[in-house]
This record gives C-alpha cells, structure tokens and sequence, in this order.
C-alpha cells in the first residue's frame, strides 16, 4: 500500500491550500481515510476523517469550519481544502487509511491506521 500526498507549501495567514493524497495498492473505496498532522515538537494529531462512502466526515475541533476533507473512489484520492490558515495550522501533514474495512463511524486514533504517506510540510506565515 503507497500513499502519496501533496499539495502542502508556504501561505500567508487566511490563505488555503488544497492537500491530496493518492492511494495504490489497496482498494480505496472500501476504507476509511484520515488526515492528521504534527507539528515540531508535538505528537501527531487528528485533524479530519471520512467513510468509505464519503458520507461522513468528522473534524478536529481546531479546524472545524475552516478545513474540508473529500475522496474521489474513482481516482483513489483523498482530499483536505484548507481556508483561512492560521500560524498555527504548520505542521507535516500526513494521510492515512483506517486498518478495517468500511465502517461509517470516522476513528480518530493513530491506532486505527495502518498505513502512512510519507507527509506534506503546510508553513502558514503571520
């Protein structure tokens, strides 16, 4: 299983950026995906999660409003519309997808996961 995101970069503050994360070697659509990030000096965190359907998707508190997670099951992509970025959203972000299969219920422990990208750095200047 490879996971391939990108789209991360340096923006001002209320800018956005568009991360997506290509999937191979797994059938996409029948997982969970997730993105987290971790930023330095920081443990790696929840930050949005969606059903194998895409009719769900849950948030982190912190980017509630501001961030939207997608998928596209038939390019086996995943996606996070970040708007109004702020200082504190720089951090590496990773994608990932859950270890079981289907499920409608988003997780949002590391744990769930079972395979990583290799992470996108997103810098937000003040």
């Amino acid at each position: 299983v490879q996971l391939q995101a990108s789209g991360g970069g340096l923006v001002q503050a209320g800018g956005s950026l568009r991360l997506s994360c290509a999937a191979s070697g797994r059938t996409f659509s029948r997982y969970r995906m997730g993105w987290f990030r971790q930023a330095p000096g920081k443990e790696r965190e929840f930050v949005a999660g969606i059903s194998w359907s895409g009719s769900s998707t849950y948030y982190a508190d912190s980017v509630k409003g501001r961030f939207t997670i997608s998928r596209d099951n038939a390019e086996n992509t995943v996606y996070l519309q970040m708007n109004y970025l702020k200082p504190e959203d720089t951090a590496v972000y990773y994608c990932a997808t859950a270890a079981s299969v289907w499920g409608t219920i988003v997780t949002t422990t590391l744990g769930s996961y079972d395979y990583w990208g290799q992470g996108t750095q997103v810098t937000v200047s003040s």
